[in-house]
């Protein structure tokens, strides 16, 4: 594929922390990383490999030490910190494991805050909104609040609340590992489907049965890429 097809686009990232400290820490050392539009990858690694760093830098809440990025054409190093919610906002939704959804406040309220965040009027916001709860069979239950939902149902809404800004990439962090297996091959089945639809979705995950089921599968230790291999890419 040609350059033009890179969406995420690393070179020499390195990660460290307590600079000039007698306990600095080098958690990346010299990652690259290239993944394509429309691609289903994951990223794989033990606890403490670095995987979660990685993935805070792909998703532009944290910067690399040293290294470039460049996001869906966007060089980062270059975006100052005052717009980088907006292009975390503008390129990226987020599915993270506890889900990170506003207690107290409707599926729907949720879906749309993004949104609210993005300027999108109000009533195409709400349409929005509850066209994504459709399309992750959660549009009977979109006044419910969190409590009142279980963990697959939330993890639903948050793969629609993902999905709010039409983002570039789906960058999901352990998403099925608070779910009882049947929960989460469902929510699996739902990546594979966004997939399908021409998603490039970012898995980072510590279980190889998830991983096997992408195109790609990177695995990284103590900081440094140490396998890529194509994955079995299973449709749904």
């Amino acid at each position: 594929m040609e350059n033009k097809d890179l969406i995420i686009d690393m070179h020499g990232i390195y990660k460290r922390f307590y600079i000039g400290q007698p306990n600095e820490l080098e958690i990346l050392k010299g990652i690259d990383l290239q993944v394509y539009r429309g691609e289903f990858l994951s990223i794989v690694g033990a606890s403490g490999s670095g995987k979660s760093t990685l993935m805070n830098i792909i998703g532009a809440l944290d910067r690399p030490t040293e290294g470039n990025y460049i996001l869906d054409g966007v060089p980062m190093g270059q975006v100052p910190d005052d717009l980088l919610s907006d292009i975390r906002n503008s390129k990226i939704g987020f599915v993270f494991q506890t889900f990170n959804l506003i207690p107290r406040t409707s599926a729907l309220s949720n879906v749309e805050l993004p949104m609210l965040y993005a300027g999108v009027p109000r009533g195409l916001r709400t349409r929005r909104a509850k066209w994504l709860l459709e399309q992750v069979e959660m549009g009977e239950r979109m006044r419910h609040q969190p409590s009142e939902l279980s963990g697959g149902q939330k993890q639903r809404v948050a793969i629609a609340r993902a999905m709010a800004n039409d983002p570039a990439i789906i960058l999901a962090d352990e998403p099925t590992g608070a779910l009882d297996t049947a929960t989460g091959r469902l929510v699996m089945d739902l990546f594979h489907r966004l997939h399908q639809q021409g998603k490039t979705i970012v898995l980072i995950t510590h279980n190889p049965e998830l991983a096997v089921e992408t195109e790609r599968i990177i695995t990284i230790s103590d900081g440094r890429v140490i396998r890529e291999e194509e994955g079995e890419g299973v449709h749904v």
